[in-house]
């Protein structure tokens, strides 16, 4: 059995926050921010997450009108659980890399929820389809860092992810639950 996985994607949503002080937030980092993705297979849950993405952001939580974020996402970087379950969710029916190597989302609004919860709206880009995603995620601050944790579900058919046999969502199910952790740090 293959574990495809779907995709992922995400999003990328670091930013407003609850926050005394008003602050600047642009610098990201990489390498400690992580973006995972679950979803069911054959009705058992499987988990995954990309290795590679990169992010730019312009956050201050006293203007969230300005507030804006981008994020690529390099789809080759996925880890599905099996080298086999790599090498199929990169062909044609499912990313189709060789001709949509990367995923991308470009915010749109920033709205605060209350206390430290936000969200973010923005646009996502998977293979060539574009949907308009609402994510939402809370945001912490420790010392100079800040900490945007979220999810949110998103349906491979609205991006054409598992075309032919794997449509059939009898199989892998059309929602994928994307999981972020965002670490970000203040700008003076």
């Amino acid at each position: 059995m293959i574990k495809a996985n779907i995709f992922a994607v995400f999003i990328y949503l670091f930013t407003s926050s609850s926050i005394v002080s008003a602050a600047e937030y642009s610098s990201i980092k990489l390498d400690k921010s992580t973006l995972d993705f679950s979803y069911k297979q054959m009705g058992v849950e499987l988990n995954g997450h990309f290795n590679k993405f990169s992010a730019q952001l312009l956050f201050d939580p006293a203007k969230l009108s300005s507030a804006k974020t981008s994020f690529d996402l390099d789809l080759n970087s996925i880890d599905a659980g099996s080298e086999e379950a790599n090498d199929e969710v990169v062909a044609k029916e499912w990313f189709n890399t060789k001709v949509f190597p990367h995923a991308k989302f470009e915010s749109t609004a920033f709205k605060s929820l209350g206390g430290n919860r936000f969200e973010v709206t923005g646009k996502m880009t998977i293979k060539g389809h574009t949907q308009v995603l609402v994510a939402p995620f809370v945001f912490n601050q420790q010392g100079s860092n800040a900490f945007a944790d979220g999810s949110f579900v998103l349906k491979r058919a609205d991006f054409a992810i598992g075309e032919g046999s794997w449509s059939d969502f009898g199989t892998v199910a059309n929602e994928i639950k994307i999981k972020f952790h965002f670490i970000t740090s203040i700008t003076k």
